[in-house]
């Protein structure tokens, strides 16, 4: 893996870039001068994004499995060879899978869905603390995607909700182990960002009293925002935990 820099501007990653978060966060970072690699299933939909950011500096897509441990070691490669080093990580690749019973939960369902959230985070920061500890300068900062419900859980989400308390406990190993290397590690926490995976929410999401209630929603680009800031403080400086939320939606008080 090839270290040092190949350019001036500071570079991210951003995983699950084709739509939604991923894709309102690659724009701010790429509007506020980063030069970003954007990460996702879908060569078409990386396009899309990679469209929506500025000429300069240049960014580049990389159709990514995040759950195949040779596809992000690949990816990574692309990363060192295109831009000598790598600033900030953002994991953001993530699905919801079914809304389905504990009792009745598809194991495959539970395994593509853990697979996608929470391995997928791990193998990307792996190797993403590797590059930052040998690159030079050394140290660089990683966001990870949480969500409210690495708080308290939707009734018939198991395995999502399992993934994202998973994801608190990655993010706090992270920021331990990143400490004598100048890697910071933070989490941020996102309560109904309106994109393609929300949409049901905005119609009638199941409450934990069995009602159906349609939930408010608000911009991803309030979510870009955040991490933009997250990303702007010094390597000394670290938000370890964010929440960022539709001021309306039941959380406080839900269950």
């Amino acid at each position: 893996m090839t270290v040092g820099s190949h350019t001036a501007a500071p570079v991210a990653l951003v995983t699950g870039a084709g739509s939604g978060i991923g894709r309102a966060v690659a724009v701010r970072l790429a509007g506020a001068g980063y030069t970003v690699g954007l990460a996702g299933r879908r060569r078409e939909a990386l396009d899309a994004t990679l469209s929506e950011l500025p000429a300069q500096p240049v960014s580049f897509a990389v159709p990514t499995d995040v759950s195949d441990p040779a596809s992000v070691e690949a990816l990574f490669d692309v990363v060192a060879d295109r831009a000598g080093r790598l600033d900030l990580l953002v994991n953001n690749a993530g699905t919801f899978g079914p809304s389905a019973a504990i009792a009745e939960y598809p194991f495959d369902q539970w395994a593509s869905t853990i697979a996608t959230n929470l391995t997928g985070a791990f193998l990307c920061a792996r190797a993403a603390f590797r590059q930052m500890l040998h690159q030079r300068p050394s140290g660089g900062r990683i966001i990870n995607n949480g969500s409210i419900s690495a708080h308290v859980p939707r009734p018939n989400a198991v395995a999502y909700t399992a993934s994202k308390h998973g994801i608190t406990g990655l993010t706090k190993a992270i920021a331990l182990e990143g400490r004598p290397h100048g890697i910071a590690c933070g989490q941020i926490d996102i309560g109904n960002a309106a994109t393609e995976m929300t949409r049901p929410i905005e119609a009638g999401a199941l409450q934990a009293d069995g009602a159906v209630k349609a939930e408010p929603t608000m911009s991803a680009e309030h979510v870009a925002d955040a991490v933009l800031y997250m990303a702007s403080l010094p390597l000394e400086a670290n938000v370890l935990s964010m929440t960022v939320m539709a001021s309306g939606m039941p959380f406080v008080g839900r269950g």
